[in-house]
């Protein structure tokens, strides 16, 4: 299969234009890496990493140089790749110095489903009154009177199914509720 001709201008004269196949790789890479690695030094203010980034951008114009060699500007299309590898690695370490620091909050849904499962474990043995005085007075923190009228008992009555409770739940557990 033939390769496709570009045109460029000649450097001889103004207007003449002459036909050239394409540029093989090595010499759009001899050309190019220079400019290339220079620019990244300013972006990333540091050398291997721009060199990194640089051959990373290289290798994946490579691996397409049969359809990016024949494109018009390859330039700009290997500086486009360069910047958006930069930029990539920009948000990858932004994310991971944002979670080793503790900025993101940590989803750690699996223990609080096991915490839930835990309490509704522990308190399965107890009565329906001690289960309510417990949810009412230690989870939702209602005062022992409040709880009282919502369940239709005195407040020492409800005291006393939370203290139950609690006793069993100290054995069920093996510490303090």
């Amino acid at each position: 299969m033939a390769e496709p001709l570009r045109l460029v201008k000649s450097p001889e004269g103004i207007g003449q234009v002459t036909v050239e196949g394409p540029r093989d790789f090595e010499a759009f890479f001899e050309d190019e890496n220079p400019r290339l690695f220079g620019a990244l030094c300013l972006v990333t203010r540091n050398r291997h990493e721009a060199e990194e980034i640089a051959q990373d951008a290289f290798l994946k114009l490579w691996e397409r140089w049969d359809r990016v060699g024949a494109m018009d500007d390859p330039t700009g299309y290997l500086y486009r790749t360069a910047m958006n590898a930069f930029r990539k690695r920009y948000r990858r370490a932004a994310l991971a110095l944002k979670a080793t620091l503790g900025v993101i909050p940590s989803d750690d849904g699996i223990a609080a489903v096991d915490a839930r499962d835990a309490a509704v474990r522990a308190m399965a043995p107890l009565t329906d009154r001690q289960r309510a005085a417990v949810v009412l007075l230690d989870l939702l923190g209602y005062p022992s009177e409040e709880a009282a009228r919502m369940l239709g008992v005195s407040a020492s009555t409800v005291r006393n199914h939370a203290s139950r409770a609690h006793a069993a739940l100290k054995k069920t557990m093996g510490e303090e509720p």
